[in-house]
């Protein structure tokens, strides 16, 4: 890591205004990168806004497979939509697990914010973005889920690391997946830690 990504990463973690000035962001040009680079860690025209969540949904799997528990990725469920535009918006689901709660399948959606997402307007405030994420994603999702006799698990997660209520339910789960199998606490608790790790590198 060079002199200026560690200063950078530094300033975010410490809440640092990054810029003097509000300026447009260079590689989208769609809206500002503003002081405290909140724009820059959730821009969707850079290569690391997909490759965390990809690397997280991957290090998901991986640990789900490990452990014994079925699962597929990027399942195409062929009812998970936007529900303003329809089936045009039709994706598959992140992590599909399958008979996950009373026999049905779990539609996982992986999601990363920045927690620093509306700092400007409304202040720092811990969980707040994940909750608004969360908030929406169920809103989107969940009905569809349901309708199909599916359940939906929000992942939410933001990019210093905090996991949203649901995650930490689901990952508990597996963890005791992980207990029933093995004795060793080092096995018990390499769930958690993958995860996070994955989440910090991204």
């Amino acid at each position: 890591m060079s002199a200026v990504e560690y200063r950078a990463i530094l300033k975010y973690r410490l809440m640092v205004p990054l810029f003097p000035v509000d300026d447009p962001c260079p590689i989208c040009r769609k809206s500002c990168l503003d002081s405290f680079g909140e724009h820059a860690i959730r821009c969707k025209e850079l290569p690391v806004f997909k490759y965390r969540h990809d690397l997280v949904r991957d290090v998901l799997f991986d640990v789900l497979k490990r452990v014994g528990i079925s699962a597929k990725k990027e399942a195409p469920v062929n009812f998970l939509t936007d529900p303003l535009e329809g089936r045009s918006t039709l994706r598959p689901a992140d992590i599909l697990v399958f008979g996950w709660e009373g026999g049905k399948h779990a539609c996982v959606d992986l999601t990363g914010v920045s927690p620093l997402v509306g700092l400007r307007d409304h202040g720092f405030m811990t969980g707040q973005t994940i909750t608004k994420a969360e908030a929406a994603k169920v809103a989107k999702h969940e009905k569809a889920c349901i309708e199909n006799q599916h359940v939906f698990v929000l992942f939410a997660f933001d990019t210093f690391g905090a996991l949203a209520p649901d995650a930490v339910r689901f990952l508990k789960r597996v963890q005791q997946v992980v207990s029933s199998n093995t004795a060793h606490v080092k096995g018990q608790n390499f769930v958690f830690s993958r995860v996070g790790f994955a989440i910090q590198k991204g």
